[in-house]
């Protein structure tokens, strides 16, 4: 149940500066407090109206500081959340997952934990900004080795390649970093020469950081040893 106290932090936590690249003063709080284990906790209890909110505000915690979340169960319990029948859950889930990929035990346990079939599998999402989210998802998931071949080995390039002609901006442009990031290693790189059309393409798109990507993508892809 969500008590006063809760629903006050939950709404300090996504205020408009907590999930725009800075952390709220709200989400800073949560941290400060070590309430992050409780709020992981009420994740798994909460209907899904209010897991919603939660997942909102646990991205906004996680920008700040993801380190007392990793030593919960967070992965394992946002790996569920990925299932969801709820579209939004789904989204969000993802999108949580992202921020927790962005320290190195983040990516450790998204693969540990055989997340990156699941966020591979959401690639092909009825739904835009879920399949957005888990390219967003996999291309930190993908900085390291282990995370790169388990991308590889469940054939991600295709479901991504196909995301670079995706109408959300966000989408073409997390595609475009997940399939750098699989390009560092020699069997995507090899894979990929053949696709530097599309890559082409994308330099002529009308978001400049989609752009900057596909002129990065395109030198790892043709770099040679």
């Amino acid at each position: 149940m969500i008590t006063p106290y809760w629903a006050e932090a939950l709404e300090l936590a996504i205020d408009s500066g907590g999930l725009g690249g800075h952390p709220s003063p709200g989400a800073q709080g949560i941290v400060n407090s070590g309430l992050i284990p409780s709020l992981v906790w009420k994740l798994q209890r909460e209907e899904e109206e209010i897991q919603g909110l939660l997942l909102d505000t646990l991205a906004a915690c996680l920008m700040e500081d993801a380190t007392e979340a990793l030593s919960t169960r967070v992965v394992p319990f946002l790996k569920q959340k990925l299932l969801s029948t709820d579209d939004d859950i789904r989204s969000k889930a993802a999108r949580t997952l992202m921020v927790v990929s962005i320290p190195l035990e983040g990516k450790n346990q998204v693969w540990q934990h055989d997340v990156i079939p699941i966020l591979v599998h959401l690639l092909k999402d009825k739904v835009e900004e879920v399949q957005a989210n888990a390219a967003g998802a996999l291309m930190y998931a993908a900085v390291t080795t282990q995370g790169k071949y388990a991308a590889l080995d469940i054939e991600a390039i295709h479901p991504l390649l196909n995301l670079l002609c995706s109408s959300l901006t966000k989408a073409r442009l997390n595609a475009t970093k997940a399939l750098t990031m699989l390009a560092e290693a020699p069997e995507g790189r090899k894979f990929l020469q053949s696709q530097v059309p599309i890559f082409r393409t994308l330099e002529e798109d009308r978001s400049e950081a989609v752009r900057r990507a596909a002129q990065i993508a395109i030198k790892v892809i043709e770099w040679k040893p």
